[in-house]
């Protein structure tokens, strides 16, 4: 099983010929209640139309950004079907917040500043019916089982971002301050690691990895973390002990001592990794392997060749 746990932003519209706009409306405090709430009825109409395309909705509550964000979290089901329904809720939002006169948004990091947008993927296995994450006997109550699928998890996830964080713009919400995971550590007692551990235990014991954005192809990411995981369960890989502080209260020398890395800094770092991983070849196929590497080095060239209106505004008067 798995759930999509996405954060998106909508955007006034401004007076444009396309209709796309940038007027920002200032939405402040996280799970703000009407009347302040000024979205509640077009997020109200995103969710009745997921309904009845089949999409159960468990709440949509305005996000930590002050920039008119939030968050959608539908019911867990079956892979495939997560996939199709992410799918499905992204051209509803998109639809019918042009129907309300805004802009929907699922760049990853649409405004300097303010947190970025995640696609949380939870996951949870079963066998025979039975949870097989679950072990009252456990750390946690977690199985040797959920520590292998973690192991996995770490071990492949540089290579994973590839495909998880999709755009040059994903590596700009990943960066310290805006709640984002920046390390590859895990945790089942508090939210700054990569990997989380929700509070729900048996037939609920999941895993949350926080990184994907909703820039992702979902087919892609589940396929890729399942593949993972399932990688680490068939090796034994133990991850290392969980960091239950907060990593980023740790300085550099504290996180290089207790052996904690970084995820990659670019799409271009991201991209390197996935081209020279074996398990990457073997998690998408090679055909698909290959085109995504050709396609995202193509597009990391154009990005890095294409001069930004920050360098006109820093250095044009300057040099």
């Amino acid at each position: 099983g798995a759930s999509i746990d996405a954060k998106q932003s909508y955007w006034n519209s401004a007076c444009t010929e396309d209709g796309l706009g940038v007027i920002v409306p200032k939405q402040k405090n996280y799970h703000i209640a009407k009347p302040f709430d000024v979205a509640y009825e077009c997020r109200s109409e995103m969710c009745m139309h997921m309904k009845d395309a089949g999409i159960e909705i468990n709440y949509h509550p305005p996000e930590v950004a002050a920039s008119g964000q939030f968050e959608i979290e539908p019911q867990l089901g079956e892979v495939v079907h997560m996939a199709d329904a992410t799918m499905m809720i992204k051209y509803i939002i998109h639809n019918t917040a042009l129907k309300y006169g805004k802009t929907a948004t699922f760049m990853p990091k649409p405004i300097y500043g303010e947190a970025g947008s995640g696609m949380h993927v939870h996951m949870l296995l079963f066998k025979d019916g039975d949870p097989v994450f679950s072990d009252d006997n456990g750390y946690s109550h977690l199985s040797e089982t959920a520590h292998y699928f973690m192991g996995g998890l770490l071990k492949h996830i540089g290579a994973l971002c590839a495909i998880t964080n999709p755009s040059t713009n994903s590596f700009k919400r990943l960066v310290p301050g805006y709640e984002a995971p920046v390390y590859i550590a895990w945790s089942a007692k508090n939210r700054s690691p990569l990997v989380r551990i929700p509070t729900a235990r048996g037939t609920g014991t999941r895993i949350e990895l926080r990184n994907p954005d909703p820039a992702a192809n979902p087919y892609l990411v589940m396929a890729a973390v399942l593949q993972a995981g399932l990688d680490g369960i068939e090796k034994g890989m133990t991850p290392p002990s969980p960091k239950d502080s907060n990593i980023f209260h740790l300085t550099p020398d504290e996180r290089k001592a207790e052996g904690i890395h970084s995820l990659p800094k670019t799409l271009y770092d991201a991209i390197r990794e996935f081209k020279y991983s074996d398990f990457s070849k073997m998690a998408v196929g090679e055909h698909v392997h290959g085109k995504y590497v050709e396609a995202k080095m193509e597009e990391w060239k154009e990005y890095s060749t294409r001069v930004s209106q920050w360098e006109i505004d820093k250095y044009l008067g300057k040099y």
